[in-house]
């Protein structure tokens, strides 16, 4: 393709992502923007009865926002965007999974969210909830993992899944100029991670968008390099949440990280999988009552791969309560 066919085609991505980036920030957010120190944190909540069940999403994801009706039949539902993502501001700190913690309770109790939680945490949101838990035990009545990680593997991982990690944050800095031209909104547009996971179309359009209009924005890729490249710090600083007593754990394990593809074959699946069976029994040890579900179906992504299975360990969880 010509290089002036090239830079015309970059111009008009460039304004139509300026444009649509316009448009959609004179909309009000659809919860409340809370100030947390200098910076506001973006908090939506549905659903009236009890008990409250706080959402923390995988590290870069927002999609909470996939399954929220179901969630809030259970009771009341409160998802927060991480700083950074969503609706949320930048934050000034790195983003550890000390200060997400610290910057999550100070939300609550700005928006008199009344506890006790149960915490439901995705991938790296696993680190964040077990540390609230640590921290705050008065205050978490229950916790569900969803193929969670744990310190064990990420502190000692292998040379060539560090080699992985790297990889994927090249990706997610390319993924920073792909939103600020457009080249993220324009593939949105065309439904393209649809056609990628087509998984995807089993929830609303309405929820999709939602999480999409985060990956439009450059800060959203911004913010998962800076959660990456501060992980070995956030596997440390939760190092010391491994001890529950009885407290009610459902931890869902996926049947592999990545599901079999083409592209796969070019990924050390036997180490990544090894590792992940190592993390997983340390999961099941954080609690005398913790009951581990296996996500035969699922890759990594259970909330969309199996989502049904995560909306069950929530009621699993909720009876668990109920019988201590």
């Amino acid at each position: 393709m010509p290089i002036a066919i090239q830079v015309i085609l970059l111009v008009f991505t460039t304004l139509y992502q300026a444009i649509a980036s316009y448009l959609e920030d004179k909309r009000s957010p659809i919860g409340q923007l809370i100030d947390v120190g200098g910076y506001r944190l973006h908090l939506y909540t549905l659903g009236e009865a009890k008990p409250t069940i706080v959402l923390d999403h995988s590290l870069g994801g927002v999609e909470g926002y996939l399954l929220i009706e179901e969630l809030a039949k259970l009771g009341r539902v409160c998802i927060c965007d991480r700083a950074g993502y969503g609706w949320s501001d930048h934050s000034p700190h790195p983003r550890t999974s000390g200060q997400i913690v610290k910057e999550l309770d100070i939300l609550l109790t700005q928006a008199k969210i009344e506890p006790p939680y149960i915490l439901v945490g995705d991938s790296f949101g696993s680190y964040n909830v077990r540390l609230y838990a640590h921290l705050f035990p008065q205050k978490v009545s229950g916790i569900v993992l969803i193929d969670g990680l744990h310190e064990i593997g990420m502190l000692n991982m292998p040379l060539q899944l560090k080699a992985l990690k790297l990889f994927f944050l090249s990706g997610f800095v390319m993924s920073i100029f792909g939103s600020a031209f457009g080249v993220i909104r324009l593939l949105k547009t065309c439904r393209v991670f649809e056609l990628i996971k087509p998984e995807l179309r089993s929830f609303s359009e309405e929820s999709r968008d939602r999480v999409k209009r985060s990956f439009c924005l450059p800060k959203h890729w911004i913010t998962m390099s800076r959660e990456i490249i501060n992980l070995d710090k956030s596997s440390a600083q939760v190092s010391v949440a491994k001890h529950f007593g009885s407290l009610p754990i459902v931890s869902i394990k996926a049947a592999s990280f990545f599901k079999p593809a083409f592209w796969t074959a070019f990924i050390p699946l036997r180490s990544i999988n090894q590792l992940r069976d190592k993390m997983h029994l340390e999961l099941s040890q954080l609690s005398t009552d913790c009951l581990q579900v296996e996500a035969s179906q699922s890759g990594h992504f259970v909330w969309v791969d199996q989502p049904e299975l995560l909306v069950n360990a929530v009621k699993t969880a909720i009876d668990k309560i109920a019988e201590h």
